[in-house]
């Protein structure tokens, strides 16, 4: 009777130990494919601006705004800003990377939107761009009133599609 109670004792501790094991195992590939499809949906919503922005003291500012959407969530909205300055030698390319928040309205459009880059930081490191609600594949680079800077040069970058 006592061999009994032993055996039954370590069977149990054993399997145990491989139930514990099989739990991890199916807990991270739930968290692993949770992972890969959050990527995904995330990939998926992303708006590519392209364009040529003016520059005081060289060719031109090439520049790509990529907008990801996410999942509506504040943590989710992404921003990625690549500028390359043409016409220096050598060229000096930036990437700016962060978050972005949205603002309704754009001057006399109540409809239009403004992303504000860097909307946790303090204002004088926001980067504002905005569109029109009639025109959503063009996006015009603001001043730090948030206002479509008002030049004879051109300022917008377009959707790529």
């Amino acid at each position: 009777m006592r061999k009994l109670c032993i055996v039954l004792v370590i069977a149990t501790l054993i399997s145990s130990c491989n139930s514990k094991k099989k739990e991890d195992t199916v807990e991270t590939a739930v968290k692993d494919s949770t992972t890969v499809s959050t990527e995904k949906s995330t990939a998926a919503k992303v708006d590519v601006y392209e364009g040529l922005l003016p520059c005081a003291d060289c060719s031109g500012i090439e520049t790509v705004l990529k907008i990801y959407q996410g999942d509506g969530t504040m943590e989710s909205h992404k921003f990625e800003l690549f500028t390359v300055y043409k016409g220096k030698s050598p060229e000096k390319e930036f990437v700016e990377k962060g978050t972005f928040n949205t603002e309704r309205g754009l001057e006399n459009d109540p409809n239009g939107t403004i992303y504000v880059l860097n909307w946790d930081k303090p204002a004088e490191n926001q980067i504002y761009y905005g569109y029109y609600s009639a025109d959503p594949e063009k996006v015009y680079m603001l001043d730090r009133e948030k206002k479509i800077i008002k030049s004879e040069l051109n300022y917008a970058l377009t959707l790529k599609k």
